[in-house]
């Protein structure tokens, strides 16, 4: 994974490419395959942190277990019916619905999961396969097998364009869209990563983890090959540390293998879960709990990198 692009800033707090392309908002997943990592919890937080800072964020749940629309009290969106985030995944014709998808929460607005998205993963897949075939008769067989996927609408010969396209869609300006990624490594989050170009990786400071953020890393450099992009590491989130030995080999381990990377340490505290419960970040939150200063300190690095030099708040 690469470095991350060395942005400058705009007066509007929207961020350019040293070539003076821009390319608002800066879009990140917060992404690992290994579940219970407390990945959802951390995406959350770093959304609120960035609001903190003045920053409107998107935050969009790719989910199909919708643990992010739970925690930010939308139970309700995960059941409402189409047009939900699948039917913008995977019907071309309705990627500009996305803006009839946002709902406001009081601290950023939400692309809430919804319970059609668990039949994503296959319906991306077929639009892959789709993509790979000239076949007549092959693709015919194939799409009759989809839900929305046409053959008309796959721009592309790898088939994850749908998400970008969705956020190239987005009627309201924003800087920053936050992707919660599924906890599994398969179309949807290839989806949810090309769509961002930048990733966060949270960690449990345990030995099981190393094993997980090798075939992350693994599987992050096939995508590259396969769709010739540069995806570009924000830092990695080493999450309920405590003072253990392992836990402290593990941090070092995470500091070895993403050196040039910032590597944050989030304290295990019970209030992040609460948070969580009330449907909220810690910064809404009515219990102030000292991890604001470290997600404070990702969001800030998160300005840094990105070029916004402004805080608004």
């Amino acid at each position: 994974m690469g470095d991350v692009f060395l942005l400058t800033a705009t007066t509007s707090h929207r961020y350019e490419q040293m070539t003076g392309e821009d390319t608002s908002p800066a879009r990140v997943c917060v992404t690992n395959a290994k579940g219970g990592t407390g990945k959802t919890t951390i995406a959350i937080n770093i959304a609120g942190a960035l609001n903190e800072r003045g920053r409107d964020v998107l935050f969009v749940d790719c989910d199909p277990q919708g643990n992010a629309t739970e925690g930010l009290g939308l139970v309700e969106a995960y059941d409402r019916g189409p047009p939900s985030l699948f039917d913008v995944l995977t019907d071309h014709e309705q990627r500009h619905r996305i803006n009839d998808l946002i709902v406001e929460h009081e601290e950023m607005d939400v692309v809430p999961s919804n319970l059609d998205l668990l039949h994503a993963e296959q319906e991306l897949t077929i639009a892959h396969l789709l993509a790979q075939l000239d076949d007549p008769a092959g693709i015919e067989a194939l799409s009759s097998l989809a839900i929305n996927v046409e053959p008309s609408g796959i721009e592309t010969d790898h088939a994850l364009e749908s998400l970008s396209a969705a956020f190239d869609e987005l009627e309201k300006e924003y800087d920053y869209i936050i992707v919660d990624s599924p906890p599994f490594y398969g179309r949807l989050t290839e989806t949810s990563i090309y769509a961002t170009g930048h990733v966060v990786v949270p960690a449990l400071t345990e030995a099981t983890s190393e094993r997980a953020i090798e075939l992350l890393i693994d599987q992050i450099a096939a995508l590259e090959d396969l769709v010739g992009m540069t995806v570009n590491t924000v830092g990695v989130v080493a999450n309920r540390v405590e003072q253990t030995n392992e836990d402290l080999m593990m941090v070092d381990w995470l500091n070895e293998v993403f050196a040039g990377h910032p590597v944050w340490e989030v304290r295990k505290r019970v209030a992040l879960q609460r948070a969580f419960s009330a449907g909220a970040s810690i910064f809404a939150y009515e219990q102030s709990v000292d991890m604001e200063k470290v997600f404070l300190e990702i969001a800030a690095e998160f300005d840094k990198q990105f070029g916004y030099t402004e805080v608004t708040a």
